[in-house]
This record gives structure tokens, sequence and C-alpha cells, in this order.
């Protein structure tokens, strides 16, 4: 039945590593109840027929599943109607003075299909298909998957699915259905959260030869072998660290957390990735991380050494030219669809990259060839 009717801070000009600070977040929640009474929104009688839509699903529920009443909804006009299959039911639903509207099958027979595909997702795999329901409008289980898919797994569902002949309505959609709520997705240039409080970015995910599940981030972020979270749920521990010298270090990824061959694009399409670059001078490059998102520029320099200060001296480090602040630390940098490096710094002047001041930003980078030897590992790439 449709949910409508249900009640229910750096100096100036120094440079810096770009690991951002603890940032404090208020979180409130929002009760859809009513709790003062019964006037709640969806509530308001159909324009047409000045039925309160709650007496449809009253007497849905009153009735049970071996009744004639399918399921209600307002048509395009704002009428409600009540899908019925008998014609003892539609005559009870014009008494209460909604329109019925007579469809094939029974409640009952329509979810008995729906039962049946349930527990074949359950016991075996439902494959690409997206959703299934019982739909009043069509009088049937409407199944939805995924256009151009044709894999095993799907193909046996909806063949399941279809031997319930005209019960069945196959749905061809667009588009990739995510959870949104908590999003469980790992890509490269979303933030990562050290148990200290302090905040950085993802770099690329890969796998050891062993087969264990890691990422690759900034050595400066992993100091220390801190333990990482997303969204406030736990990603894992670190497992190597090399900083200062280089800049790059390893986190465990534990089960759960679906590692993706793409960086985040922060608005411009997932970049896939599909293998690894050599820094080359003149070559474009853009980085993702989780202060400044997707930014571009050049390679101008490669194997410099950098002085962060308190003997913090980093050697092999590429410059580029695109924008990186606090907090963009261990992210993504791509030439194409080809990962050259994990960010390491930048100079800033009032944390701020120097484009805010009308000058060319000076921004560094581990190159990801030394970071993948060191650690045994390989990128995870997009399929």
């Amino acid at each position: 039945m449709s949910g409508r009717f249900r009640v229910g801070a750096a100096l100036a000009g120094v440079v810096v590593l770009t690991a951002g600070g603890l940032v404090a977040a208020n979180w409130a929640t929002a009760d859809t109840r009513n709790k003062t009474g019964p006037q709640t929104a969806h509530q308001k009688p159909s324009a047409k027929t000045g039925v309160d839509p709650l007496v449809a699903e009253t007497l849905e529920s009153e009735l049970g599943s071996d009744s004639g009443v399918v399921g209600s909804y307002y048509d395009d006009s704002g009428e409600l109607i009540v899908a019925v299959s008998d014609l003892s039911t539609a005559a009870l639903v014009r008494r209460i003075g909604a329109v019925p509207r007579l469809v094939k099958f029974t409640a009952k027979q329509l979810n008995a299909v729906q039962g049946e595909l349930n527990r074949l997702a359950v016991t075996s795999s439902a494959g690409k298909v997206r959703s299934w329901y019982v739909d009043p409008v069509s009088g049937t289980v409407v199944v939805s998957v995924p256009r151009g898919v044709h894999d095993s797994i799907t193909d046996r569902f909806l063949s399941r699915a279809l031997a319930n002949g005209e019960r069945v309505t196959l749905r061809r959609v667009s588009g990739t259905v995510r959870l949104t709520a908590d999003d469980f997705s790992l890509r490269g240039g979303v933030q990562v959260t050290k148990n200290t409080g302090y905040m950085c970015s993802l770099g690329f995910n890969a796998k050891t030869r062993k087969g264990n599940r890691i990422f690759l981030t900034a050595g400066h972020c992993t100091s220390g072998k801190p333990s990482f979270s997303r969204n406030g749920y736990v990603l894992g521990n670190t497992s190597t660290s090399s900083f200062p010298g280089h800049d790059f270090g390893s986190v465990g990824v534990i089960e759960g957390w679906d590692q993706q061959g793409y960086v985040e694009g922060w608005g411009n399409g997932n970049v896939a990735v599909k293998g690894i670059a050599d820094a080359t001078v003149g070559s474009t490059l853009c980085k993702s991380g989780k202060s400044t998102g997707w930014t571009c520029g050049r390679i101008v320099a490669r194997n410099v050494t950098v002085n962060y200060g308190n003997n913090r001296v980093v050697r092999g480090l590429f410059q580029h030219t695109a924008c990186v602040e606090s907090g963009d630390s261990g992210g993504a940098s791509m030439t194409g669809n080809y990962a050259q490096g994990i960010t390491s710094g930048a100079a800033l002047i009032d944390g701020k990259c120097l484009e805010k001041y009308g000058q060319t930003n000076e921004s560094y980078a581990q190159p990801i060839a030394p970071a993948l030897q060191s650690t045994k590992s390989r990128l995870i790439l997009a399929n």
C-alpha cells in the first residue's frame, strides 16, 4: 500500500600538513509522529470524495488478506481509488464513498507472490533486481530491474518471478539504488576520522598480496597508529605508517564496507581508477579531498624534498597547483583515470590555498608507487 496513507588555522605563508582538526557537530532527530492528536497532513479527505484515506486502510486491515481489497491510492485528479477483486467488495467500497476499481487478482494471491520472491532473495539471491511490491494501481506485483542487466543470478530471479504470469509486471528502471542514511561505500577522497578527533581523506582502496583489505592515506594521518571511522562507524586500525621521510600509511578495512575502485568527484561524477601513473612535469592533475573537493592543476616538479618544520622532512614528493587545504591530507591525486599520489601538504595563507590570494597554488603529494611497494598491495580498480 502506498506510504501516503500510513500514519505514521595555519600561519600565513607556512607550508603545512593538511590533516584537519576536530569539528564539532550538533545532531538532532525529528519525530514524525503527531503526539497531540490524529489530525495529520495525510489524513485530509480526498478532494473529490470527502473520504478519509484512513477509512480505506481500516477497511483493508479489518477485512484481512482474504478480502477483495488489494490496496488504495489517489489518482491524478485526487480521487481515492480502492482496488478490489470482487463485486461484493466493490459495493462496500461505494457505500463508504470511495471509488472501487476491479483488478484480476486478490491481495492473498499477490502477497503470496511477493512472499515467494522475498524467500528466494534471502535464501538464494535477487542478483541486481532492485525491488518488488504489490501495486494496487496495476493490480500486480511490480518487479523492478535496471536496464541492460543480464547476469545469470538476476535472470534466475526474474525467471521465477515471471513464472507467475499475469500476476507480475516487469519494470525496467534507471540509476543505482543506494542506502542514504548511512553510506558504507568507500571511495578515494572521502573523509575519514581518527580516534583522536582529527580528520583526513581516504586516498585509494587496495588489497595486500595476502588478500587483506586496506586503504592508503597520508603517513602523518596514520602516525601514532590511530584507528579510523567514517560517518560514526568503525573503519579499522592503522596497519603501516611511514612519516617523516615518506608520507604514506595504510589502514585495515573491516568487513561491511564496500571498497570501490573510484575516487569521489564531488559533483563531477565519480572517477574510475584504472591504474597508476608516474608524475610527469606538465601533466594535468586533479585531487579529491574532504575539504576542497575536486580541484585541478598541473604537476610542476617531482622528487621534491619538503620541510614541514620540527624536523619533519619528507623526500620524493611531487608538487602541483591544485588547491589543497586542511583536511585534504591523504586524499587521491589523479591524472585522468590513473592514480598519481596521496595528498601530503600545501603552502597556505590563513589556512587557505594560495589561489584565493591571487597566487599560484603550491601543493605536495606522495607518489603512489612507493606506497604500494611498501605495503605490498595493489589498487582496487573500477569494474
